[in-house]
């Protein structure tokens, strides 16, 4: 196979020769492996193991035995080894390559905090152990804590939320006390078209009414709508900033100031904390509550359902209705303040956000990230994500429609749309091009306010040949939608399976497996 002039193979579910490639018995091309459903691979009728032989013992399941077969395929130890190992390979994963979704901050994780949260004294704690087990644990996420009320310039935290949407949830909680104390029972809460998707639909989960705030031209809160609409029913507002268009909002501290005045609270979305730790401290802003996702802004694993963590900082006039419990310092040792520990100082919380503490590991990576960087190497973390991200939207905007690309730089992400492409072609073809080249693809369709949105974000820690790698794969595909290059409708060409139907997947999705029917021929 040829090489072209940079190196990359061009094409590689392309024939070495003449015509199209032979077929392979195994349906497997090299490396990429045509796997089997782990139903195909194994029988019911076999096991992998050997259990002893020996005289039976009385269940102790009380009538619960299974009485019917499992219906689970027995395989050996290399066969299920192999198994989930070839699946795996078919994966992508931030330890492959470039992660661009954009609104996620998909970013490296350092083997350091890993390390540190497989220490057995973080690692192998339990929630109920007697709190003087636990002091170390106590310390780390009460210095934790420190850090976060610090680097944002607010007056509390907590740290119990286990994730941005509970965090949110949270912070509506501890307002929604506040105005209640003062025997204000508003209905609303605002929201910009710019926020995060999670806003509204916590604010509507917390049982507030939900209005829209427009964007202006720019990209940004229009602070004249945002202002004529604020009253005596409206609560708060809950606003993204940077938002999700990747842009700062140059006017939050008129929109705190206003929302004020009206007699409402401030709270705001923190997930894109990433892009202004260091620099800017959202107390200074007059924000009264804000969730922060860990593993955005301090490097913890993101996706794949694992946990998550969200603590909440609180101004001077929500820290009296912050959750239960939290961990304080008394004297030389650490004790966590529970509902029967409050005391009169804490009576006005608003009650507990989970059974327990919050998410030990997540805290410690985080603390592991911090001490790390350091203050200074914080700084240097925001302003490289977006040294990146402008990097990304100035290499791009001539080939790719970018909405904002004249409101001034971006933040830690690029937007981009579909408009210009030829041929009926789509995001969503690019998106499948970009998979044929190696990469997973963006985040698409969102924010709603761009039509065929495409939100890149590329982190900080990519350096500028990642970057350059990407940012030609998308010029090249982007190049092929503008000329109508209807093959991209069938991309992804090289991935183990091809396009798939969407829509059918949504509707009618197949969720657990089933004997394939035989057909018997007719007589």
């Amino acid at each position: 196979m040829n090489m072209n002039p940079s190196g990359w193979r061009p094409d590689l579910g392309a024939a070495t020769t003449e015509g199209s490639a032979p077929a392979t018995f195994t349906g497997n091309r090299a490396l990429m492996l045509e796997e089997p459903l782990i139903f195909e691979l194994g029988d019911t009728q076999s096991t992998g193991v050997d259990g002893p032989e020996g005289p039976k013992v009385a269940s102790r399941l009380g009538g619960l035995e299974r009485n019917r077969p499992i219906g689970l395929p027995g395989l050996s130890e290399p066969q299920t080894v192999r198994h989930y190992t070839r699946l795996s390979r078919q994966n992508y994963a931030i330890d492959l390559g470039l992660f661009p979704l954009g609104s996620c901050t998909m970013k490296h994780n350092p083997r350091l905090n890993e390390k540190v949260a497989r220490m057995p004294g973080f690692a192998d704690i339990h929630p109920l152990q007697p709190v003087d087990t636990v002091q170390g644990a106590l310390g780390l996420i009460e210095l934790l804590g420190e850090w976060l009320v610090k680097l944002t310039g607010m007056h509390s935290v907590a740290m119990s939320p286990k994730a941005g949407a509970h965090g949110e949830l949270c912070g509506l909680l501890a307002i929604r006390s506040a105005l209640e104390a003062r025997g204000d029972a508003r209905e609303v809460i605002l929201v910009p078209e710019s926020a995060h998707g999670t806003n509204p639909a916590t604010a509507a989960f917390a049982g507030y009414r939900v209005e829209n705030i427009p964007a202006n031209e720019r990209g940004r809160v229009d602070l004249d709508a945002l202002k004529s609409r604020l009253g005596p029913d409206v609560a708060g507002v809950m606003i993204t900033n940077p938002n999700t268009c990747g842009l700062f909002e140059p006017d939050m501290t008129a929109i705190s100031e206003a929302v004020h005045a009206a007699g409402g609270l401030v709270y705001c979305d923190g997930a894109n904390f990433n892009a202004i730790v260091g620099r800017v401290r959202p107390g200074d802003l007059g924000i009264d509550a804000m969730h922060i996702n860990l593993h955005k802004t301090f490097s913890t694993p993101h996706g794949g359902g694992g946990p998550g963590s969200g603590p909440v900082v609180f101004s001077e006039a929500l820290t009296a209705f912050a959750p239960l419990p939290f961990v304080e310092r008394q004297g030389d040792r650490f004790c966590l303040v529970e509902e029967e520990t409050s005391g009169e100082h804490h009576e006005s919380s608003f009650g507990r956000m989970t059974a327990f503490h919050g998410q030990m590991g997540m805290f410690t990576r985080a603390m592991a990230y911090i001490l790390s960087h350091g203050a200074d190497g914080l700084r240097q973390v925001s302003g490289d994500a977006v040294l990146n991200a402008n990097y990304v939207l100035r290499q791009l905007e001539d080939v790719l429609d970018a909405p904002f690309g004249a409101s001034g730089p971006c933040m830690h992400e690029a937007l981009f749309s579909d408009r210009g492409f030829g041929g009926g072609l789509s995001t969503l073809d690019l998106a499948k091009g970009l998979i044929d080249e190696g990469f997973h693809p963006m985040t698409m369709y969102f924010p709603l306010v761009v039509h065929g949105a495409m939100l890149i974000e590329p982190t900080e820690t990519e350096s500028k040949a990642a970057l350059d790698q990407f940012i030609g794969a998308m010029r090249s595909i982007a190049e092929r939608a503008k000329a109508g290059d209807q093959s991209l409708k069938g991309a992804p060409h090289n991935a183990p399976r091809r396009r798939l139907d969407e829509t059918l997947a949504a509707r009618k999705p197949v969720l657990v497996y089933r004997e394939p029917i035989q057909a018997e021929a007719a007589e």
